[in-house]
């Protein structure tokens, strides 16, 4: 089973951490409220690379993950944030990230959809740091996506079992 299951998502990310090396996080507040439920409570653009667990968004015509809006879960969207990573404090290491990134696929993947990936029909791809981040706010988190390779989705997919 391949992981990266979109390519240019994969170089979008890495466009993304380039991108918030590049300018320090961007704005002074650096995680815009979100319901933790995912209901799209103090929905916001999102400006920085801090995703929170439930956020549902559409993806962002331009690519970036940066760009993507978080919108309702309840509303048409193409993803769902639904499980972070946290790495440990010390030297960055791809391999590391690698490693931590498979639980994307892995036991988190089953419990919150509630089938494992091999069985399921959704789709799942990691949005892992990079070492030009790592020692900025946000810049550890292995941020898990799901997705419906069928299209747009209404509601979470927790649960979802398919």
């Amino acid at each position: 089973m391949k992981l990266y299951e979109r390519p240019s998502l994969l170089f979008a990310a890495c466009a993304l951490t380039l991108a918030v090396a590049l300018t320090g996080c961007g704005t002074s507040d650096p995680s815009p409220e979100r319901s933790a439920t995912g209901d799209g409570a103090g929905v916001a653009k999102v400006e920085t690379p801090a995703m929170t667990v439930g956020d549902c968004r559409l993806e962002a015509t331009s690519g970036l993950p940066e760009d993507a809006e978080v919108v309702p879960c309840a509303e048409p969207h193409d993803e769902e944030v639904f499980h972070e990573i946290e790495m440990p404090d010390g030297t960055f290491s791809q391999q590391a990230v690698e490693a931590a990134s498979a639980e994307c696929v892995g036991d988190a993947f089953t419990a919150f959809v509630g089938v494992q990936r091999e069985a399921s029909a959704l789709g799942v791809y990691p949005i892992p740091p990079a070492e030009e981040t790592w020692d900025q706010p946000y810049g550890r988190t292995v941020y898990c996506v799901l997705f419906d390779p069928a299209g747009q989705i209404e509601g979470t997919l927790e649960g979802a079992a398919r």
